[in-house]
């Protein structure tokens, strides 16, 4: 039977494509879904709907959109991985824990140390909190295997 992980969170690096990847590595039955990683596609999910001249309708167009696709997937979703970069700060994916949180769904976070702080109340609901991906694979690896 597959493991559902919806991977939620920032869309710079590669981070997705790691865990994907030592999971296959450790023969894992896990399937991962995502929110659209393509910035400008995920700005846009809204456009076909109508042309807005403020960015404010704009993006809550496309915010709902958008939501289809999140909300079901993570629904549907057995854990959540919620990736916190330093890049930029992350409100979609802080949105997506809390969700997590309200819906009862179990939920890992990955971030560095130095965000720490700013992250307590959205990590204090969480199962695990993941500094790499590779500790995000052991503990797929620890709660998939029999």
């Amino acid at each position: 039977m597959s493991f559902y992980v919806y991977l939620s969170g920032e869309i710079h690096t590669d981070w997705r494509d790691e865990i994907a990847r030592g999971a296959e590595a450790a023969g894992l039955d896990v399937v991962f879904t995502s929110a659209v990683t393509d910035h400008d596609a995920s700005d846009a999910a809204g456009d076909h709907l109508g042309a807005e001249s403020d960015g404010f309708w704009r993006d809550h167009k496309s915010s709902k959109v958008n939501a289809i696709r999140t909300r079901t997937l993570i629904e549907q979703s057995d854990l959540v991985v919620v990736r916190f970069g330093d890049k930029y700060k992350q409100w979609n994916a802080a949105y997506d824990a809390g969700y997590c949180a309200a819906l009862g769904k179990p939920y890992v976070t990955l971030h560095d140390t130095d965000i720490v702080h700013p992250l307590k109340e959205v990590d204090s609901s969480a199962m695990a909190w993941a500094q790499t991906t590779d500790q995000v694979v052991e503990i797929l690896n620890y709660v998939t295997r029999s």
